[in-house]
């Protein structure tokens, strides 16, 4: 009898040990979704760093002329009147490009 009994235990804890590493929600799976869950955490944390940023420079454009005229100047290449411009052109080094000043602030 004792040996039925012992039998149907280690079944029921075999089935049990089957669901909890192979069945829905199993460890395994369970693992794979936290790991989804941070790096979703982390593209997040990137995209409200942007999204503040990008707040930010919207507010400055809407509170004042002074951002304007700095994007006017940098990407435009804009001057007042009675300025003169001077672009200063450093020697490129061996394979390199010469870049435009206002190439890199573009974003």
């Amino acid at each position: 009898m004792f040996r039925f009994l012992n039998l149907i235990l280690v079944v029921l804890i075999l089935l049990l040990q089957v669901r909890l590493w192979f069945g829905e929600s199993s460890l395994p799976e369970t693992w794979q979704l936290e790991s989804r869950i941070e790096t979703r955490k982390a593209e997040n944390a990137d995209l409200a760093k942007r999204n503040e940023a990008l707040a930010a420079e919207v507010a400055d454009l809407r509170r004042g002329l002074d951002a304007i005229e700095e994007r006017a100047r940098y990407e435009l290449g804009m001057v007042r009147p009675n300025e003169t411009f001077f672009l200063l052109i450093d020697e490129p080094e061996q394979g390199g490009k010469v870049v435009s000043p206002a190439a890199g602030l573009s974003q």
